[in-house]
């Protein structure tokens, strides 16, 4: 449908009004009238936000006081440099009066002013080109690290057409806008879990995680989607994702407030949802989703929300009265089960299962249950060290979520307060609109870390997080990625640790490792699963980080891809989360044979068919000595590996048919000797691997695996 007049001369003056008379009447023509009046709205809107000059640098006192002011004041927070000692936030007299009770003071934020009104200028830009006929952006302006609401639905569509088993949209409900018939959006959950290892009747772990609640909390939509992408796309290639999404579910709540995302696209420093029956027609319309909670509603009298319709913090009229909160509640009710009394301080079992994680910018905090007053919540030890595992990973404060003042009617009510199930909140980074240096290179790979532990951890959080981690997992024999033939020893490495909590706001026990154990296959919390145990490699378990070694017997393994899952335990007793390796076995050697005697010198070396080879050999003697004649074509790259029984030793050299040492390994008993060499000629070569007897065994008890690939 095209413009009307009135629609055409509307669009047109806002572009001379900013400065873009380059435009023609005729680019105001189109099947763009409703972007056109939008626009026009969005203008209005801008220009009302440039006008709020209530911005303060807020000089805080001490850091512990400013982390509490984040949590208490976060919807006045606008950015902070907690470095040079201030929170930018926007406040009015009441607001200033309450903060310097807390030795704050307060200089205008002409600077910050001066960029917002800058940046929003270059929005309205923005906005009166799309009114006019230009192409809509491919992310939000300005952000090109930040996916538009339709650019993250695209591609959740992307990743379910990829990896359909693996990927599915759930419509949970519809946004405020959708209610009423104007527009807006489904509230979409996107699935992620391996329906190929559904068992009927047997539930999953669940890990629930929603974002963008807050509509201007630019950073947090990507993040969650970004972890989805590791996961999908992971599945097959990284052996963490793909146990993961074969053992667990992943629920995300990617834009839990979309209508008021698309207010905070246009560059508006939008907060709460778009129901314009509050505050009707204004900036600050609408309800503060993460204020209107059932459980907790108003809890605090008036304290920890607001009854004024035109504060950020408005809760709305009664518990749960937004579409957007009942969507969210409905599908976290759905997800768990009621696992704690009625009484507040009645505590979840400690083998409740699920995480749910709020997903906020900004303050670099990581907060637990419960934010109504400070009385620790039941579970709260358990939750206190999970909370100091994820600020581990991105170097945030660990805290409670009360504040300087309480909050009340917030997400973890549903799922903590009502269920029990372990729930927290992060606040990723230092503003709202986040530049994507920042984003790309600190907030997303750290914050991603953590949303991989809450993976890995979320069948026992109460449990798990209280053991120690294994990192550095690594296979020998590039058996992870180019694999082995069945029958080749594989040496697993690692470390296993109890100290990686983020001790900044207090701190957590560190235990001595005690044991570490690996499964193939099937994971080690599975009643099915065969056990073997890794050795210390320093011979004993007596510190909390430890060095560990193992050697994994692949006789019998089928050809394909397999799963090595490894965990540790400390002196407490407590098994800590799974990290995992592939173990790739390939197939049957198309050339296998025995050793043949003699093949004792060079000029008796035994001949060989055409790499890839095996050849089962033994010592005969001590100091027995075997060689092996093998063809190498030009320019490639060969891998010799020699594996011995228990109890032998032989020694692996490559030579050329004068004798002369290309390359060797001598790597002790027990271990697997390797060489790779690369023939660099533009001939093919003959080259001579030699067994040579070191210690040990002899004859049959001598017997070893020569193995020749690419």
């Amino acid at each position: 449908m095209p413009m009307s007049t009135l629609q055409r001369r509307s669009a047109l003056a806002l572009a001379a009004a900013i400065g873009l008379g380059s435009f023609t009447a005729a680019q105001a023509h189109g099947p763009r009238h409703a972007a056109a009046l939008d626009s026009g709205s969005l203008h209005e809107e801008l220009e009302r936000e440039k006008s709020q000059d209530n911005i303060w640098k807020a000089f805080f006192p001490d850091l512990v006081t400013a982390r509490k002011a984040a949590i208490s004041f976060h919807n006045n927070l606008l950015e902070s440099d907690y470095e040079r000692g201030f929170l930018v936030m926007e406040l009015d007299a009441d607001e200033m009066d309450r903060l310097r009770r807390f030795g704050f003071r307060f200089e205008r934020a002409a600077e910050f002013i001066e960029q917002r009104n800058q940046r929003l200028t270059v929005l309205q830009i923005e906005a009166a080109r799309r009114a006019l006929g230009a192409p809509e952006p491919l992310s939000i302006p300005g952000y090109s690290c930040y996916e538009t609401v339709e650019e993250t639905f695209a591609a959740g569509d992307g990743l379910i057409a990829a990896k359909p088993t693996l990927a599915r949209w759930v419509d949970a409900g519809d946004s405020w806008l959708k209610t009423q018939g104007a527009g807006g959006y489904d509230i979409r959950v996107l699935k992620l879990g391996n329906a190929a290892t559904d068992v009927a009747g047997v539930a999953k772990p669940k890990l629930f995680i929603n974002s963008a609640i807050h509509a201007r909390e630019y950073t947090t939509a990507p993040l969650v989607l970004e972890f989805a992408r590791w996961l999908v796309n992971g599945h097959g290639t990284i052996a963490d994702a793909t146990w993961i999404l074969d053992h667990h579910e992943v629920h995300l709540m990617l834009h839990a407030n979309p209508d008021g995302r698309k207010r905070a696209e246009g560059g508006l420093s939008w907060r709460k949802n778009v129901n314009n029956n509050f505050c009707t027609n204004s900036n600050n319309r609408g309800v503060d989703l993460n204020r209107n909670f059932s459980f907790g509603w108003n809890g605090t009298g008036g304290v920890g929300s607001s009854g004024n319709a035109c504060d950020l913090t408005f809760r709305g009229p009664s518990a749960g009265s937004e579409p957007e909160i009942q969507a969210l509640q409905s599908y976290v009710r759905s997800l768990w089960p009621d696992r704690r009394g009625p009484g507040r301080q009645d505590a979840a079992p400690a083998d409740t299962s699920g995480i749910h994680l709020d997903i906020h910018s900004y303050s670099q905090l990581v907060l637990w249950p419960w934010g109504e007053d400070e009385t620790v919540a039941p579970n709260g030890l358990a939750l206190q060290t999970l909370g100091r595992r994820f600020a581990f990973f991105n170097n945030y404060t660990p805290t409670q979520s009360v504040g300087l003042y309480p909050t009340d009617g917030t997400s973890d009510n549903v799922s903590y307060g009502e269920l029990g199930v372990a729930a927290f909140t992060f606040e990723l980074g230092t503003s709202f609109f986040q530049s994507c240096t920042a984003y790309n290179n600190t907030i997303k790979p750290q914050n991603l870390n953590a949303l991989i532990y809450a993976a890995k951890v979320v069948r026992t959080p109460y449990i798990t997080p209280g053991g120690p981690e294994v990192t550095g997992l690594a296979l020998s024999n590039n058996a992870a990625s180019a694999g082995v033939f069945a029958g080749i020893p594989v040496n697993l490495t690692g470390s296993a640790t109890d100290a990686r909590f983020n001790n900044s706001n207090g701190s957590e026990p560190v235990q001595a490792i005690v044991a570490a154990q690996y499964s193939i296959d099937v994971p080690p919390w599975d009643p099915a699963a065969r056990t073997r145990t890794i050795q210390a490699a320093d011979g004993s378990y007596n510190s909390s980080t430890e060095a560990l070694a193992a050697s994994i017997k692949t006789n019998g393994l089928a050809t394909g891809t397999h799963i090595v899952y490894v965990r540790a335990q400390d002196a407490s007793g407590t098994w800590g989360p799974v990290t995992a390796s592939f173990l790739r076995i390939n197939a049957t050697v198309p050339n296998a044979g025995n050793e043949v005697e003699p093949n004792d010198t060079l000029a008796t070396a035994q001949a060989t068919g055409a790499i890839p080879l095996q050849v089962s050999g033994s010592a005969g003697v001590n100091g027995d000595q075997d060689h092996y004649r093998i063809a190498v074509p030009a320019g490639t790259t060969v891998t010799i590996t020699l594996s011995s029984v228990a109890g032998s030793d032989n020694n692996l050299v490559l030579l050329d048919t004068q004798g002369n040492v290309l390359a060797s390994s001598s790597r002790g008993m027990g271990q697997t000797d390797a060489i790779k060499r690369r023939n660099d000629s533009p001939f093919g070569l003959n080259w001579i691997v030699r067994v040579q007897h070191a210690s040990g065994g002899t004859g049959a008890n001598g017997a070893y695996t020569l193995n020749v690939g690419y």
